[in-house]
């Protein structure tokens, strides 16, 4: 059976295939901040917030200036798209603070049994090694922390009942890198992401 590094390395291989062949919005070049590998934006509209657009419903943006259905990254996700948009040059980077996202995420937000013992504490460390590592800075309560993701495109019951499967530390850590794998990629392949004034 393929290890899941190998299952992982095809289906980022079938991944990148996809987004060649999809049919992908391209705005006008001046306000395109970053193509991959998310697609960043100057937002052409006074914000404060990072937006997250489909990218089949942001070429209304830029053609007719109306705002399609969004989100607003405020709360707690503010400081994670700041934390990837900051690290944009490197995709290695960016995956590896959504991970770690995603293990903040799993404290907050999931209900895991692994969780329940004494392991909880060597989860805190590698948040704040990470944390510390990449320069991640969270101020304020924290909810929500992933970002949103259309359910057309990924299951959230589906992830949440893998970290509830999962019965050792190590299980743990692989289903939040694989959930958090896969959020990356659909970021990736169908939102845009539009920048504030001072994303600039």
């Amino acid at each position: 059976m393929p290890s899941a590094t190998l299952r992982r390395g095809a289906a980022q291989k079938d991944m990148g295939k996809i987004i060649a062949l999809k049919n992908r919005f391209h705005g006008p070049p001046g306000n395109l901040i970053s193509s991959g590998p998310w697609e960043f934006r100057k937002a052409p509209w006074g914000s404060v917030h990072f937006s997250q657009f489909l990218k089949s419903q942001a070429e209304q943006i830029e053609t007719r200036k109306t705002l399609p259905p969004h989100f607003v990254l405020k709360g707690s996700m503010a400081f994670s798209i700041r934390a990837i948009f900051a690290n944009r040059g490197s995709e290695k980077r960016m995956r590896e603070i959504y991970y770690l996202m995603g293990l903040m995420d799993c404290l907050i937000n999931q209900v895991s049994p692994v969780l329940r013992t004494d392991l909880v504490r060597h989860m805190y460390r590698e948040i704040f090694r990470m944390k510390k590592m990449f320069g991640v800075q969270y101020y304020g309560p924290l909810d929500h922390v992933l970002l949103p993701v259309d359910p057309m495109f990924f299951s959230e019951p589906e992830y949440r009942s893998s970290l509830r499967r999962a019965r050792s530390l190590k299980d743990l850590y692989s289903a939040i890198r694989s959930g958090t794998d896969e959020m990356f990629d659909v970021l990736a392949l169908e939102y845009v992401f539009y920048c504030p004034v001072r994303g600039e």
